[in-house]
């Protein structure tokens, strides 16, 4: 049974925004990791950056690029919520939100290759 708050479109876009962040949080400690090896060891960084240059670890950045721009974008809609007055545009703000996070992505994605 489908609660009737969940078939709200802005239930999708709470959730979008809990799962991107939740998302970046699993990813942020492999990225200090990595980064770690510029410090202590410079050929495990270049092993990881040659492994980056294939085409499926590019697919991830793009996700986790979107995930980010999600995020922020989902950030901005919970601020415009809290302090600007609630309309009926909001779903349609919610939806531009997830189309510019997908453009940013996409933007990154195809420079990336």
């Amino acid at each position: 049974m489908i609660r009737p708050h969940r078939s709200h479109p802005l239930w999708i876009a709470y959730l979008l925004h809990r799962l991107s962040g939740l998302g970046l949080a699993l990813f942020l400690p492999v990225h200090f990791h990595v980064l770690a090896f510029a410090l202590n060891q410079p050929e495990r960084l270049d092993g990881f950056l040659r492994f980056a240059d294939n085409p499926l670890v590019k697919l991830a950045e793009f996700g986790l690029v979107f995930l980010l721009a999600v995020h922020v974008f989902g950030g901005l809609r919970l601020l415009a919520l809290e302090f600007l007055p609630w309309s009926p545009r909001q779903k349609t703000l919610a939806a531009s939100a997830v189309a510019a996070a997908f453009l940013v992505a996409g933007t990154f994605f195809l420079q990336a290759v």
